[in-house]
């Protein structure tokens, strides 16, 4: 797997490395000290997974985002978040994350997620998901409507599969609960999110939790 680092402090890049080096499957590509740089090294070295941090001089994270998915749509971003950036966690969702992980985690969390987005999946720390689920108990009756609206163009298929999407499961287990093969609902995530105009899981997952799917 291929990775880039994009940090303004130079310890927290090198323990990144060091964390995802010994780890023994990953080759981190380049690193970058702002949001523009995070961009530059996604263009250039186009790695499968970008950890980014959520604050960064220069370009903002959102903006950062944004660009990365606009012109490198295979590279992957996961935004590192402090207790003091969690409310961008909902905005970088929306704007193409991948993932979201605070910088307080265990250096194996940090590795897994690296390994779970690299293979298309989605991925948030516990904290991430608490946020994520009181955010959207309060969800307005407004966000509902329009996001059951465009939930309604899914087949019954594709809702169940969004429903296990949106709890965070795996293509594999999802299969196993269906009683389908992994390249069924493999179909199934690629077709329900070019229906709900979505870039990742991530982004549908937000969705069904917008339409208080039983999530």
């Amino acid at each position: 797997m291929t990775v880039g680092i994009a940090d303004d402090e130079v310890l927290i890049r090198t323990g990144v490395r060091g964390v995802l080096e010994r780890s023994g499957n990953v080759v981190v590509v380049g690193e970058a000290g702002d949001g523009g740089g995070a961009v530059e090294l996604a263009r250039r070295h186009r790695p499968q997974v970008l950890l980014m941090d959520a604050a960064m001089p220069g370009m903002e994270g959102l903006g950062a985002v944004r660009m990365v998915r606009r012109h490198v749509p295979g590279t992957q971003v996961i935004m590192l978040c402090t207790p003091q950036t969690e409310e961008m966690l909902f905005p970088a969702l929306r704007a193409g994350a991948a993932g979201f992980l605070f910088k307080n985690g265990e250096p194996d969390a940090l590795v897994n997620a690296v390994r779970v987005v690299a293979a298309g999946e989605a991925i948030l720390s516990p904290s991430a998901t608490r946020a994520l689920v009181d955010h959207f108990t309060g969800a307005d009756s407004e966000r509902r409507d329009a996001a059951r609206s465009r939930i309604s163009l899914l087949t019954r298929r594709e809702q169940e599969v969004l429903v296990y999407l949106a709890q965070g499961m795996a293509n594999a287990r999802i299969a196993r609960l269906m009683y389908l093969s992994e390249g069924a609902i493999k179909a199934h995530v690629s077709r329900l999110l070019t229906k709900l105009r979505c870039d990742n899981r991530v982004q549908a997952a937000l969705i069904a939790r917008d339409a208080a799917l039983p999530c």
